[in-house]
């Protein structure tokens, strides 16, 4: 009974406060973090089983709608050539600046990394909005933006999966743990993408003709579910399963029929998601907030610089001018689902203290209300000097 009331508030004030953030200009995202937050106002705890399962399904969900959804892989293979010098540039800056910090607050070789890893990933979702209201997203920039952001999250995944089997492992890797880690990585991608080329479609093709309710939307879940198992199989996180088995049904039109992705949607942002974000609020330390130390402010302060400077010169090097190399590097400054997916399995691992783990949602939260306003500022400033 206990966990049922739980979950009913839950998604109750996830969904009341994502509206309030909503109508203030800003993504619904904050209100479900706010929402964890005000439940542990009220002494609910995070910790149990069944919530803690609830908001690992929100985390695999959220990645596996990301890749289903918004990943196109064919129009990705189009757009790589052009988006890869920014992303590059965009992932190793704030990835440098996040082990170096770990490293000069004395944390271990594997925290360093996990710091570094934290500062990888994009949340173009955040400004796509603002990008819309100043007729900017069809924009060189705001294109490259787009195909950038997601290069970025599947980057930083891979490296995610590469820190978290060295952490499995419990030390540096030999010569040889490293090809047997390299091996795996290999071997998982070989039998995902066989699936998601042959297998799949196959599949999918016979779902179509069946008569059974719902058939396709349950087989779509499956793969989710699969994914990420197979992932888990693998040594690496299951979120890292469920985004590449999201993105390979892109090209598959049975498993992307309309209604059924309106129902993927619907089971992942009306239920999973706003649990996961609400457990990460729950799981954030207000003691470490309100004390908000020189960490605390250098997370911030190099976790958005550092997205801003690697995003400012990569996109100089493929010729763009000053005010939308600035436009481009203020638009991968925000951070909101694949950093907070990294942010619990990091949690959960025992990689990064509370303290840290509560250093970067504060991140997060500024980098959500930060962005847009820098966004619209700079667009503005360029249509004045133009």
């Amino acid at each position: 009974m206990e966990y049922i009331l739980l979950l009913l508030l839950i998604l109750f004030l996830a969904k009341v406060f994502g509206e309030i953030i909503e109508r203030a200009g800003f993504p619904s995202i904050l209100g479900e973090i706010f929402a964890g937050v005000f439940l542990g106002l009220l002494w609910f705890e995070p910790g149990g089983e069944v919530l803690s399962f609830l908001a690992e399904l929100g985390a695999i969900f959220l990645l596996f709608t990301a890749g289903y959804l918004e990943v196109n892989l064919t129009e990705l293979r189009k757009a790589s050539r052009l988006a890869l010098i920014p992303t590059i540039f965009g992932i190793a800056v704030p990835f440098l600046l996040g082990y170096l910090l770990g490293q000069a607050f004395g944390f271990g070789f594997l925290e360093s990394l996990f710091m570094g890893v934290a500062f990888s990933p994009t949340s173009i979702g955040v400004v796509v909005k603002t990008l819309i209201d100043l007729k900017y997203l069809s924009s060189r920039p705001g294109s490259v933006m787009l195909t950038s952001a997601i290069f970025d999250d599947i980057i930083g995944l891979f490296i995610l999966a590469i820190v978290v089997t060295i952490a499995t492992i419990n030390q540096l890797p030999s010569g040889m743990q490293l090809l047997f880690i390299a091996g795996k990585l290999v071997g998982f991608m070989l039998i995902i993408t066989f699936m998601g080329l042959k297998v799949y479609p196959w599949l999918f093709n016979i779902v179509h003709r069946m008569h059974v309710k719902e058939g396709i939307f349950a087989f779509v879940i499956m793969v989710a579910l699969f994914s990420a198992y197979l992932a888990e199989v693998f040594g690496m996180h299951a979120v890292i399963g469920a985004f590449i088995g999201g993105a390979l049904l892109s090209d598959i039109p049975f498993a992307k029929i309309e209604s059924v992705q309106r129902k993927v949607s619907g089971l992942s942002y009306g239920i999973f998601v706003p649990i996961f974000f609400a457990f990460i609020g729950l799981s954030v330390d207000l003691g470490v907030v309100q004390t908000a130390g020189l960490f605390t402010v250098l997370v911030i302060v190099l976790a958005l610089a550092g997205k801003l400077i690697g995003g400012f010169v990569g996109s100089k090097l493929i010729g763009f001018e000053f005010h939308d190399s600035l436009i481009f590097g203020i638009g991968m400054m925000p951070r909101a689902g694949v950093e907070l997916v990294v942010l619990s399995v990091g949690k959960g691992m025992g990689l990064i203290t509370d303290e840290v783990f509560s250093a970067i949602v504060l991140m997060v939260v500024v980098s959500i209300i930060v962005s847009p306003t820098l966004l619209k500022f700079t667009i503005g400033m360029k249509e004045k000097s133009g």
